[in-house]
């Protein structure tokens, strides 16, 4: 899958959007709509209101399915929660019973209401949660039952996009298609590292992955994967910080590029989405931008040129 991560915006996306995408040989997309909490203690989503913008929505998501298939991209429709002030999603964990059950209520409605659009619109793949380790480790029973009720209503391939330190973890691998890893493992504390060095780096974790995928016998997938184009960017390529002021476009493509050419040809590796990618590609990214996407930077090349080779 060379996929990319489609993200929402206030508008509906067009053809020319859509050329972007197709341009750099992408064959997957990753369409993302969001449930909104207060904090790491609120049990009740937000989502699917009009005060959201329109591709968070189911609205947007279905436009953007339509638009996608349109152009012989598959889809993996992936439904993330946002808490406020970016609280990191793993650490979502209620103080009672009474608010796990209100928590696990409204999260099973927003799976559902995402899972039947996917079902509906023919898409090739669903996920059923992103980054939510205390949630799984609280709730188990919890998650045995939502994949349970989203079978129910959607056909296609699930996984369920678990942080790179969480993945191993996962108790319900053996009920998905694919383990699903958001792919920021620290491989290397290099200010620009090296092709080989990026590689290198890689090896401990490419070995762990390797033997989850054989105990499980399940593919590995990663449901995101990237590096900003800032110095260091290997070292905790999770960071998001603006306080991160510099510009270095090497070390973005050197770590992508080791990536790829590691992790692709392996029989146990399905591939992965690209963290992330705007619609209005034109006034995205470029080489002042330092942030996450690979859109008018050199690494947009090379992108190109992997999907090509791996597109079969």
């Amino acid at each position: 899958m060379n996929g990319i991560s489609f993200v929402a915006s206030g508008e509906a996306t067009t053809q020319e959007h859509l050329d972007a995408v197709v341009n750099i040989n992408a064959n997957y997309a990753a369409v993302m709509p969001f449930g909104f909490i207060r904090n790491l203690e609120t049990p009740v989503l937000q989502y699917n209101t009009d005060r959201q913008w329109f591709g968070e929505r189911a609205e947007g998501v279905k436009q953007y399915i339509e638009m996608l298939h349109k152009n012989n991209i598959a889809v993996m429709v992936k439904p993330q929660i946002w808490i406020s002030r970016g609280e990191f999603t793993g650490y979502l964990k209620m103080n009672t019973e009474k608010d796990w059950k209100v928590l696990e209520e409204s999260y099973l409605d927003f799976i559902l209401i995402y899972a039947r659009l996917a079902e509906q619109m023919n898409t090739e793949m669903y996920c059923i949660g992103t980054e939510l380790e205390q949630f799984i480790i609280q709730r188990p029973k919890f998650w045995n039952h939502l994949i349970t009720e989203v079978k129910k209503v959607y056909k296609g391939k699930l996984t369920y996009a678990a942080n790179w330190d969480e993945y191993k973890r996962v108790p319900f691998w053996g009920q998905l298609d694919y383990i699903g890893v958001d792919a920021y493992f620290p491989i290397s504390k290099e200010k620009t590292p090296t092709i080989e060095q990026a590689k290198s780096g890689l090896q401990k974790w490419k070995i762990e992955m390797q033997q989850i995928s054989e105990i499980h016998k399940k593919p590995i997938l990663f449901t995101e994967y990237g590096y900003r184009s800032v110095d260091f960017a290997g070292k905790e390529p999770w960071l998001s910080s603006r306080e991160m002021k510099s510009i270095n476009m090497y070390a973005q493509t050197n770590l992508t590029k080791a990536l790829i050419e590691e992790m692709y040809p392996e029989p146990w590796f399905a591939g992965g989405f690209i963290w992330k990618w705007f619609i209005e590609h034109n006034k995205v990214g470029g080489l002042e931008n330092n942030q996450f996407t690979p859109q008018n930077k050199p690494v947009e090349q090379e992108l190109k040129k992997y999907f090509k080779l791996y597109g079969n």
